[in-house]
């Protein structure tokens, strides 16, 4: 393929505010359990897949092991080790130290780990709408825009993908990311603390959402659509790449999650049961998330990547990324054939 570039203004402001999240990441690179399958490649060059173990990374709010159990598509050849994480910067740590092979994430924890010089790869996209990311405030809260958000303590999960949106609206409103009281918190604390009424807001994604708003009454006071690109993305840690027979299942388990994607968009009810059973979440949140977050499979283009650019930079331009990052060099189309055309049909 040609390569995934685009041009960027050049800056020199150096964020402060980031460098605890990107150090962090930094440091998770020291090491790891995830580096490879060795022995499950037979002397006739053929990978033995019954000797192989991909580990996972598994989030609540995607749930690629429920989401493979409601598609009937969770039974392998390999092995599938899970592992589970609060939100996507912790996973991109993990995958960093060569701890995890593989991991769904949001938009922006990768630009959060380029910039801490991480080596991974995003090998697959799919878009989940703007829908089920939102700023929720309480229901009886006086605040009727995001404009109102001045001086106010907001919650949000630094470097996850609710941090971009959160921005995103600020700008779009006039206000200045200094403005606010960020509280970074994970969507659990967060939760609390807004249950309590620590907050005056919080944002998140689904489904915390749904969770907050079908359990807790909240209320959204506006979601991402139209604001944000509403993409998560698979991202494999180079290890996984380099190894001939962890490859080898990471190509079949990409084509397995495309295809149980495509099918909880169109079996929604189905869907939510198995979620609400593999999270502990009562149905109607599962299926209240399921609806805001109608799934679509998307090739890794230069749509794509010119769209995480231009997210990368407002990050570094509003002094939240402490260097410029190049987001197409994270990128991979080579995938491209497991996760679209007639592999997944």
């Amino acid at each position: 393929m040609k390569p995934l570039r685009t041009a960027r203004p050049h800056r020199s402001r150096l964020a402060l505010g980031a460098l605890g999240l990107v150090a962090a990441l930094t440091l998770g690179a020291c090491g790891g359990d995830a580096t490879g399958n060795a022995g499950a490649v037979n002397e006739d060059g053929e990978v033995d897949l019954s000797k192989v173990t991909l580990i996972v990374g598994d989030q609540k709010a995607s749930s690629a092991k429920a989401l493979l159990t409601a598609a009937g598509l969770v039974e392998t050849e390999y092995e599938i080790k899970w592992q589970e994480f609060t939100s996507g910067p912790p996973m991109l740590e993990a995958l960093n130290a060569d701890s995890i092979h593989v991991g769904l994430v949001g938009n922006t924890p990768p630009i959060f780990a380029a910039a801490a010089k991480g080596t991974f790869k995003i090998v697959a996209g799919a878009s989940y709408t703007g829908q089920g990311d939102a700023i929720l405030v309480p229901a009886d809260s006086p605040l009727q825009s995001v404009a109102d958000l001045k001086g106010k303590k907001v919650a949000v999960a630094e470097g996850s993908s609710a941090n971009y949106h959160l921005l995103a609206q600020l700008e779009k409103a006039g206000v200045k990311y200094s403005d606010i009281e960020v509280q970074n918190l994970q969507p659990g604390d967060a939760l609390a603390a807004f249950k309590s009424g620590h907050l005056d807001a919080w944002t998140v994604w689904d489904p915390y959402t749904s969770q907050a708003v079908v359990g807790e009454g909240a209320r959204v006071l506006t979601n991402g659509e139209g604001v944000v690109n509403g993409l998560n993305f698979q991202v494999a840690s180079q290890a996984a790449l380099e190894d001939e027979a962890t490859k080898a299942a990471l190509s079949d388990y990409l084509t397995r999650i495309t295809k149980a994607q495509l099918w909880s968009s169109e079996h929604r009810d189905e869907w939510a049961t198995v979620w609400a059973k593999q999270t502990g979440l009562p149905k109607e949140v599962t299926l209240a998330a399921a609806a805001n977050r109608p799934v679509t499979p998307v090739p890794i283009d230069q749509e794509v990547v010119d769209s995480e650019q231009q997210m990368a930079d407002t990050f570094f331009a509003n002094g939240l990324l402490p260097v410029e990052v190049d987001v197409a060099d994270h990128f991979t189309d080579e995938f491209a054939e497991y996760t679209t055309g007639e592999a997944v049909q």
